[in-house]
């Protein structure tokens, strides 16, 4: 493992998105990219002086988190153009299709189970089926927001609060 990799990991607790970011193939050039993130906005190349920095300071961290999202967001765009790509090209993306089609399997198949046997099981074998449930219908939501994106109402409202949290932050360090 590169130590920018190592290193962009020490950095979890104030972004933890960034696990998903340093899994992908370019993992060690997206590290490399929240390493110097985190060294421009703390000054060191110590990364324990960085999470020291980031931990004492809410506006860098909130800075620090703000450049990740930028990040994560460059990076599902990279996936939707590498599906238009693929889609242009006459080809289809088989693993997006084969993640979709297993959650909603699942989701009906928990459904179903539910219906089917809803008299047969006990209420803890119920609660753990509608949290499998659960998940398939998050995975599926997931699915669809990359697919279509987040609503513009979404997008305006975190703005919003992000600079709620900003002008509050300012106000409590005068």
């Amino acid at each position: 493992m590169s130590s920018f990799v190592t290193m962009a990991l020490g950095l979890l607790e104030f972004a933890p998105v960034i696990a998903k970011l340093v899994g992908g193939n370019e993992s060690g050039d997206v590290a490399e990219r929240i390493v110097e993130t985190a060294q421009s906005l703390t000054g060191t190349n110590d990364i324990n002086h960085m999470r020291n920095t980031l931990r004492n300071s809410p506006e860098a961290q909130l800075q620090f988190q703000r450049e990740i999202d930028k990040l994560m967001v460059e990076d599902r765009a990279n996936a939707r153009h590498r599906d238009t790509s693929l889609f242009q090209s006459g080809r289809r993306n088989f693993r997006g299709d084969i993640m979709v089609l297993s959650a909603l399997l699942g989701l009906l198949g928990c459904l179903a189970a539910l219906t089917i046997f809803k008299m047969s099981l006990s209420g803890e074998v119920i609660g753990i089926v509608s949290t499998i449930a659960g998940i398939f219908g998050s995975c599926l939501k997931d699915a669809y927001a990359f697919e279509f994106g987040s609503s513009r109402g979404s997008k305006e409202k975190e703005s919003h609060l992000i600079d709620l949290l900003t002008g509050a932050l300012k106000q409590s360090s005068k």
